[in-house]
C-alpha cells in the first residue's frame, strides 16, 4: 500500500502526457485540472481501501478515470432517441416528431440573427406572434389568433383575462387531470377565475348551464376528455348549443379543445377528436389547444377566436411571461404551413406519414430486420415479426389503438440467457441513440409504425450489441 501511494503521480506530472493534452484540447485546461485532481484522490482512496493494485500503470489509470469522468459531465443528457415504443405522441419522448421543414425552419432562424419581432417592410417593432398568427386565422377561420408556451398556459391566460375574480361555469364531467397530476379545478384557481361545477359526471343538460347563469358568470368552459371516454349512458350539450347560450346571454363561451385537430382522424380509421374548425364556426369566443400534438410543432399552447376576446389576452401582463421563443415560433410557422397543403400532409408531416403506413409496409420493414439479425445473436435470442397495436398518445384518442407489426426479440431456448428483459430494455435505451421499446408478456417489442424507416439499421446495430455486451 504504502509503495502504491508514493507512486501516485503529480497533477503537473499528468498534464504532460499525450493523452491529458488530448483532453485539455477537448475540455480546457480548468476542468482537466479538476478532474485529474479527482481521479488521484479517488485512486488515493481505491489504494487504501485496497481496491486497487494497479503499479506502475497508475498514470493511465488516473488519465482514463479522469477523461471517463470529463465524457460524463460534458455529455448532454437530452438527446436523440428511438421510439420503438408503438406511442406516436409519447410525452417522455417529447411528443410529436418535428418535421423536416420545421428542422430547417430551427436551423435558418438560429443561424445568426432573425426577424423574431421587426417587421421587414417598415423596420419597426412588431409583434412575435405575426409569424403564426395569419396562418392560424386562414387554417381555423377564426378572427384571431395568438400563442403561449404550452396549452395549461393558454387556458390559465384565457381565464384570467375574461373571467378573473368571476365564476366559469364547467361541467363536473370535464374536470379532467392531465399529465403531471395537473387538475383543471387548480388551473382554473391560478387563473382567479371561480370555479362553478354543473351537472353530474355522467350526465350535463343545456339546462344545467343556463340556471347557473347569473350576475357573477364570467365565461362557460367546455373541456375536452382528451385522455379518457365516458361509455354507456351519458351525455353533454354541443359547443354550438353552449355559444348561443352564451351569445343570449351576453357571456363568453371558450373551448378547450385538449390535442386542438386540424385533420379529422376518420380518414386514418380512428375517431375523430374535436376539430378547432368546427368549434370557430360554431361561435366559440376562444378556442386553445396544444401545438405539439395533433399539429404536430413544438410545445406550446394555441389560442384562437374573436378578435376582441384575443386582442384582451395579448394585452394582459400574463401573455408576456408565458410567451414563445424564436425557437417555438419558427418550428411552429413551419408545422403550420404543412396544413395549407392537406394532399401533401401524409408526405411531410411525421404523424400523419406514421397514421398512413400500410401493414404490408411494415411487415417487410420487419422481415428485412429479422434477416439482418439472422445469424448474428446469440443462441438464446430469437426475433420474429408479429401483429402489434400502436397508439396516438398524450391523451388523443386514448381508447382505440391502430393495427401495426412489431419485431418481437424473445429469451428463447438453446442456451443460458445472461439478461432479463428489463436488464435488456435498459441496455438499448443506454445506446446512442437511445432505443426505447416495451416489454410485452414473454417479449421486448420494437413497434415498426414509430421506428423512422433510416432508423431500422440503427435498431439492427442495437439489438446486436446490446444482447452481446
Amino acid at each position: 500500500m504504502d509503495n502504491l501511494l508514493r507512486q501516485l503521480p503529480s497533477v503537473d506530472s499528468l498534464l504532460g502526457r499525450d493523452e491529458a493534452a488530448a483532453l485539455i484540447g477537448k475540455y480546457g485546461r480548468e476542468a482537466v485540472v479538476a478532474a485529474v485532481r479527482s481521479a488521484i484522490d479517488g485512486t488515493r482512496r481505491m489504494i487504501l481501501g485496497g481496491e486497487t493494485s494497479e503499479g506502475t500503470r497508475l498514470p493511465e489509470a488516473i488519465l482514463a478515470r479522469a477523461g471517463a469522468s470529463l465524457e460524463g459531465r460534458f455529455a448532454r443528457t437530452l438527446r436523440r432517441a428511438i421510439n420503438a415504443t408503438g406511442i406516436l405522441m409519447h410525452s417522455g419522448l417529447g411528443r410529436a416528431m418535428l418535421s423536416q421543414d420545421a428542422r430547417d425552419a430551427l436551423d435558418e432562424a438560429t443561424h445568426g440573427y432573425c426577424t423574431l419581432a421587426l417587421d421587414i417592410d417598415s423596420g419597426r417593432r412588431g409583434q412575435r406572434d405575426a409569424h403564426v398568427a395569419a396562418l392560424l386565422r386562414e387554417i381555423t377561420g377564426a378572427e384571431a389568433a395568438t400563442i403561449c408556451n404550452n396549452n395549461s398556459a393558454a387556458t390559465v391566460l384565457v381565464l384570467n383575462t375574461l373571467a378573473r375574480g368571476k365564476e366559469v361555469i364547467v361541467s363536473r364531467g370535464q374536470l379532467v387531470e392531465i399529465g403531471g397530476s395537473f387538475r383543471m379545478p387548480e388551473v382554473m384557481s391560478m387563473s382567479g377565475a371561480i370555479l362553478r361545477e354543473i351537472g353530474t359526471t355522467n350526465k350535463t343538460h343545456l339546462r344545467d348551464y343556463a340556471d347557473a347563469v347569473g350576475p357573477d358568470t364570467g365565461a362557460i368552459l367546455r373541456v375536452h376528455h382528451s385522455n379518457y371516454r365516458i361509455l354507456g349512458f351519458h351525455g353533454e350539450p354541443e359547443i354550438a348549443e353552449l355559444t348561443e347560450l352564451g351569445r343570449q346571454r351576453g357571456i363568453p363561451v371558450v373551448d378547450d379543445l385538449g390535442s386542438g385537430a386540424l385533420v379529422d382522424l376518420k380518414a386514418y380509421g380512428l375517431e375523430s377528436e374535436p376539430m378547432v374548425r368546427r368549434s370557430i364556426e360554431a361561435g366559440a369566443d376562444i378556442a386553445c389547444f396544444s401545438g405539439d400534438k395533433l399539429i404536430g410543432g413544438p410545445q406550446s399552447g394555441i389560442i384562437v377566436g374573436k378578435a376582441d376576446a384575443v386582442a384582451r389576452i395579448r394585452k394582459n401582463p400574463l401573455a408576456r411571461a408565458m410567451r414563445c421563443g424564436k425557437l417555438t415560433l419558427a418550428a411552429m410557422e413551419a408545422t403550420l404551413r404543412l396544413f395549407l397543403a392537406p394532399d401533401k400532409i401524409e408526405e411531410r408531416h411525421p404523424l400523419y406519414r406514421m397514421l398512413s403506413l400500410k401493414l404490408d409496409d411494415l411487415q417487410r420493414r420487419g422481415e428485412a430486420i429479422v434477416a439482418a439479425l439472422d445469424g448474428r445473436l446469440p443462441a438464446w435470442a430469437k426475433v420474429r415479426v408479429e401483429d402489434g397495436e400502436a397508439q396516438t398518445g398524450s391523451g388523443s384518442v386514448p381508447v382505440e389503438t391502430i393495427p401495426s407489426k412489431v419485431v418481437a426479440l424473445q429469451i428463447g431456448p438453446g442456451g443460458e440467457s445472461p439478461l432479463d428483459l428489463e436488464s435488456l430494455a435498459k441496455k438499448l435505451r443506454q445506446e446512442r441513440p437511445a432505443v426505447f421499446t416495451r416489454i410485452h408478456k414473454d417479449a421486448l417489442l420494437f413497434d415498426l409504425r414509430t421506428i423512422q424507416p433510416d432508423e431500422d439499421a440503427a435498431v439492427i446495430a442495437a439489438i446486436q450489441i446490446g444482447v452481446r455486451s
